[in-house]
């Protein structure tokens, strides 16, 4: 089987002649949008829009052909200076077309018959949401030349800062027992089943962090100041106003979501000194013990062991998921092993041009492994659902983008739980999902704490590296209380992870939260009804991309504003905590 993804969808290089045609195709396409701002406010309403949807649905199919191709070349390798290079040329010519969007979203926003002409065509009519969400978007638009600059300085700007974050941690070498390997794999190894490697990595990662503190420290404020001037600059209230309006999610969802999860906190942090106590420490649990296995968890997978694993599960699930998982072994879909250069972590990116997704994990063979394998293809089942709408009508937004990610890996460990006969296969697995559960809990609570107080310090100061580990800290010990120990907590947990340094995305934590229980509510419905409930769910991933987050989930019947929907997904994993209690006491 393949160890690394097959590009050839996109480009099979980058000089192939098919890579030339579309970025000529693309000049053409920021041309047309440009002539068309010039003209639009001669042409009749009707006509405008028809041509805006008709030149954005070109542009953006070629935008992201080209983005994906060398997003996905610099991804598994990122001393690859082709695809970053190609990065920033795309960067480039898209800031060119800034100045007309933002005249031609003005313009749009202003037609007081915006919803008769809708109406009245049938394409517009596909569009709705898209063209209405403009005409909702336009009070947070800048002037024309202010779109334009900001467009443009972004490329020099959170950019290029993201771009050095994923740099230094994909090419910084970790010095372990006499060797040197990469981040990713010394982080794979906090998994390990003995107790000595674990805290050796665990060391080993923190001091290779050293070599890089201080200039992805400097990234870090660099990106949540921009963040900050662009809020005050469009009139969001906050960073945090302006994701939850981008990610089309009220206030008062998450609030119910934060305030059941806080409730529910001490109940981790009692499985967490059980944890602890099991493996002979007293109080808390030293960090690199967290993803330590219990029970009998020594069994290693394949990639061929972990498709067969996956296709028996979802086969009984839904053909169509079963049928995708099995096209993503088969077709190199998935870039599966830890190699020097290339990005930690796992990521699904779906591809418009093919209806396809692409795939990237560090795979070593444990079964949370396979679980990382599961909710990245669920992801790109999530894809798979949208794909039949224009490409102007598949994004759908961050708390619902980790719905079927987190479904899959629910389906996944309650089938394992279910058919295991040994009481320690019973424990390993039970142990694994809380371990999950307890990261989209506790540690996503810790990211969220941690990224409002670096907004909500940076205007006054610049923070340092050795600032940023206290802000950690201080997260951590609020959010997984004496259930760890604090004098061994993860103080650079917000250098490795990725999802700090998006210019254009922040607070990108209490989606998981929200995927975790959101899917766990859903799974419970599943529960209840059967396969009758399976086109219910595939209805409510395809309506993701053209419906607010709220709406999507009264498809199944769920308010989200209602605590209790949170505290009935809290309550499942608080009965997991008094099984896993029960099973190491004895």
């Amino acid at each position: 089987m393949n160890e690394k993804w097959d590009l050839s969808i996109l480009y099979t290089g980058f000089d192939d002649p098919a890579l030339a045609a579309d970025t000529a195709a693309l000049d053409e396409c920021i041309a047309a949008v440009n002539a068309l701002a010039a003209k639009a406010e001669e042409l009749p309403h009707g006509e405008l829009l028809r041509a805006y949807i008709d030149g954005s649905e070109k542009m953006s199919l070629l935008t992201s052909k080209l983005y994906i191709y060398a997003m996905l070349r610099y991804s598994g390798n990122t001393t690859d200076n082709e695809a970053s290079s190609m990065t920033g040329r795309l960067m480039a010519k898209m800031s060119a077309t800034a100045a007309a969007e933002a005249k031609l979203s003005h313009i749009i926003a202003g037609y007081e018959d915006l919803d008769e002409q809708i109406a009245a065509d049938e394409k517009l009519t596909a569009h709705r949401y898209l063209l209405t969400n403009i005409r909702r978007d336009s009070k947070y638009l800048l002037s024309e030349k202010e779109e334009e600059l900001f467009a443009r300085m972004n490329i020099s700007g959170a950019s290029a800062w993201d771009d050095l974050q994923s740099s230094l941690t994909s090419t910084v070498t970790v010095d372990y027992r006499g060797e040197k390997i990469n981040l990713s794999t010394a982080r794979n190894l906090a998994y390990d089943t003995d107790p000595a490697v674990r805290k050796d990595a665990f060391e080993a990662e923190l001091a290779c962090y050293d070599k890089i503190k201080d200039s992805v420290a400097f990234a870090l404020n660099s990106i949540k100041l921009q963040v900050l001037n662009e809020c005050e600059l469009r009139g969001y209230e906050s960073p945090l106003a302006k994701s939850l309006y981008t990610a089309r999610m009220k206030k008062e969802t998450l609030d119910a979501l934060l305030g059941a999860m806080q409730e529910y906190l001490p109940k981790f942090w009692q499985y967490l000194r059980a944890k602890a106590k099991a493996l002979g420490y007293e109080g808390g649990l030293p960090w690199y013990e967290l993803f330590a296995p219990m029970g009998k968890s020594d069994k290693k997978y394949t990639v061929e062991d972990a498709r067969d694993y996956l296709l028996g599960i979802f086969g009984k699930f839904d053909t169509d998921l079963h049928d995708l998982v099995a096209r993503a072994f088969n077709e190199a879909w998935i870039d599966f092993y830890p190699r020097a250069g290339k990005v930690g972590g796992a990521f699904d990116c779906g591809v418009p041009s093919a209806c396809q997704s692409r795939v990237l994990t560090n795979f070593d063979g444990a079964f949370g492994d396979v679980v990382t394998l599961a909710h990245e293809l669920g992801h790109s089942f999530h894809d798979s659902r949208v794909f039949s709408h224009s490409v102007l009508n598949q994004d759908y937004s961050m708390p619902v983008a980790e719905t079927a990610s987190t479904f899959n890996e629910v389906v996944v460990m309650n089938t394992a739980i279910a058919e295991a006969t040994d009481k320690q296969e019973k424990l390993a697995l039970i142990e694994n999902q809380l371990q999950d559960a307890t990261q989209i809990i506790c540690d996503i609570y810790s990211r969220f704490l941690f990224e409002a107080s670096v907004f909500e310090n940076r205007p006054n100061e610049f923070l340092s590296a050795d600032r940023m580990c206290e802000l950690m800290l201080t997260a951590q010990k609020t959010a997984y209380g004496d259930g760890l120990d604090h004098d061994c907590l993860h103080p650079y947990m917000w250098l490795c992870k990725g999802h700090y340094y998006s210019g254009s995305l922040s607070f990108y934590n209490f989606p998981y939260a929200f995927g975790g229980l959101f899917a766990r509510g859903l799974y419970a419905k599943y529960q209840q009804e059967g396969a009758a409930f399976v086109p219910t769910y595939k209805a409510l991933l395809h309506a993701t991309s053209v419906n607010d987050v709220e709406e999507c989930a009264m498809i199944a019947g769920i308010d989200l504003t209602d605590k209790d929907f949170w505290r009935a997904g809290l309550q499942v994993i608080a009965d997991e905590i008094d099984e896993f209690c029960a099973l190491v006491a004895e």
